[in-house]
């Protein structure tokens, strides 16, 4: 009897170290490779066109990589769930693969296919290897629970084995004479389509800043762990120097291709075990175990991005305050240094991880006391690598709402862009009209004297928004709310104000140092 196989892509679009790919092909007489891609949902979602662009990119590159082994990927129309019982039938399906989904949303889609396909008589193969471990098995070894500090979940995956290795790319001898049955009409009906297919204006489109798919990650990778490998070691892992260039987007930058699952997390974690032992380092896999973290925080709570109901996060009284959000999201805050980062977010769907600390304190806990679920809606929307796992977990931390308590820690939205850059070249490049002021007062032009604004060309108020807040008076407000808060939290707890911040401090620290051996050369830029 003919074993058909058909493969599902979700995330893991790529064709190495993808074991349900894998074992599609395993003894099968034929293969397809779905995606599937809902018209209406991409009309009507608040994904933004940068992200689909990425998506649509990562497809062709994908179709581009199986057109080489003679086959094509299938871009299905339409819901899984409506379209897999016609598909299975139509197509005489034996088996299905995919690759295991480790969040909550994901995991009720992919329970409820599997009954679809258990009914249909179809074998279902699932993999992991969008993570490096098996949150599942780490939940188990702390007793049921997900670990919800990071120390605590480095002590469980040390006590395992390590990652498996990553698999041999997918390839004609792997094909093993499994074919793909082709028509003339595939791109047709199977094709990727254009973003104007979808719905999206692509006039005034800024010009690709990460080029979506497998082929670009693989090429990235490389650079990092070519030949000059040591080079690049002292680069990204020793503490960077603070100029402009910082936050612009790296060439090396892997955070999107970790993301969409272009790259393999254990294709990454390998190379780094690779090059650690070339130049004799001690390990150290922060960059990929935060991400495992928050994974495993996220795989059993569905409210994880959510204030109510979720049992980890903080019930803080946010203000509802629509025409702030506003100005935060369309780079019209007054302060040059947010808006410089949130129009770069909007233009190239990436921002360091500093900025991210920046503009997510601004929002939140910091000077406009708007809740952290408006500000994770914002990058869903705009980062390219924003998961929900790693993106609502980071905005708890940011906002002081989970994993991290230091909110006595403030990020001051003019003195700290000018820490790192300060001669404000990174201002000058994101909002033009602020180009012609001296260093001086390019990060606060409001103070500058109406003659330097006129020299300028730039009068506040008129060219560019006045602040629209005062951040001494806000930020002194807040912090005392934040205070508040948790000093009520600690008398429910039973802790004394003492013991509360000296856990506080003991977070912090934690944080801290992972903070700042962050650099952007590495795909970590989603914390």
């Amino acid at each position: 009897m003919a074993v058909n196989s058909i493969h599902w892509f979700r995330k893991g679009l790529r064709l190495h170290d993808n074991p349900a790919l894998l074992e599609a092909v395993q003894g099968a007489d034929t293969l397809r490779c779905v995606y599937f891609l809902d018209p209406w949902f991409a009309g009507s979602s608040s994904v933004g066109v940068n992200r689909w662009r990425f998506l649509l990119q990562c497809l062709e590159d994908l179709d581009s990589s199986l057109r080489k082994l003679n086959s094509r990927l299938f871009v299905i129309r339409g819901q899984p769930a409506n379209i897999f019982p016609r598909l299975f039938k139509e197509w005489k399906i034996s088996r299905l693969t995919f690759e295991c989904d480790s969040e909550p949303f994901g995991k009720e889609r992919d329970a409820a296919i599997k009954k679809l396909a258990s009914e249909a008589g179809v074998e279902v193969i699932v993999k992991t290897s969008h993570t490096l471990y098996n949150l599942d098995k780490i939940i188990e070894l702390n007793g049921g629970q997900p670990p919800l500090t990071y120390k605590r979940f480095q002590t469980l995956v040390s006590n395992m084995d390590p990652p498996d290795p990553p698999l041999e790319p997918l390839s004609k001898v792997l094909m093993n004479g499994c074919t793909t049955p082709v028509f003339d009409n595939h791109q047709e009906k199977y094709g990727v389509p254009l973003l104007e297919e979808l719905g999206f204006e692509t006039e005034g489109l800024c010009p690709v800043v990460w080029p979506g798919g497998e082929t670009e990650a693989l090429t990235r990778i490389e650079k990092q762990f070519g030949k000059d490998s040591a080079s690049v070691l002292q680069e990204i892992f020793e503490r960077p120097k603070l100029n402009s260039s910082l936050l612009l987007a790296s060439p090396l930058g892997l955070s999107p291709y970790l993301r969409f699952g272009c790259l393999s997390c254990r294709l990454f974690y390998a190379r780094l075990t690779q090059l650690y032992n070339k130049v004799k380092k001690n390990a150290n896999y922060d960059k990929l175990l935060w991400r495992e973290f928050f994974y495993t925080a996220a795989t059993n709570n569905p409210r994880f991005d959510k204030m109510e109901g979720n049992p980890i996060c903080i019930r803080i009284p946010w203000d509802k305050n629509p025409e702030a959000l506003a100005k935060w999201a369309e780079a019209k805050t007054g302060f040059p240094w947010i808006d410089a980062i949130m129009t770069q977010l909007r233009q190239e769907g990436w921002i360091h991880h500093l900025a991210r600390h920046a503009v997510a304190c601004f929002l939140t806990r910091g000077d406009l006391w708007i809740s952290w679920e408006e500000g994770m809606k914002v990058f869903e929307e705009l980062l390219l690598d924003a998961d929900w796992s790693m993106n609502a977990g980071s905005w708890m931390c940011h906002s002081c709402s989970s994993f991290f308590q230091q909110f006595f820690h403030c990020y001051c939205p003019v003195g700290f862009g000018r820490r790192i850059d300060p001669n404000g070249d990174f201002i000058r490049r994101y909002l033009p009209v602020l180009r012609d002021f001296p260093a001086k007062y390019i990060y606060d032009p409001w103070n500058a004297p109406e003659a330097v604004q006129r020299a300028a060309k730039c009068i506040v108020g008129v060219d560019y928004p006045k602040p629209m807040v005062n951040h001494a008076e806000a930020s002194r407000l807040n912090i005392e709310r934040m205070r508040q808060i948790y000093q009520q939290l600690s008398r429910y707890r039973g802790l004394s104000t003492i013991d509360y911040r000296l856990v506080f401090m003991l977070g912090f620290h934690v944080f801290s140092s992972f903070f700042c051996s962050l650099n952007c050369n590495l795909f970590c830029e989603n914390l």
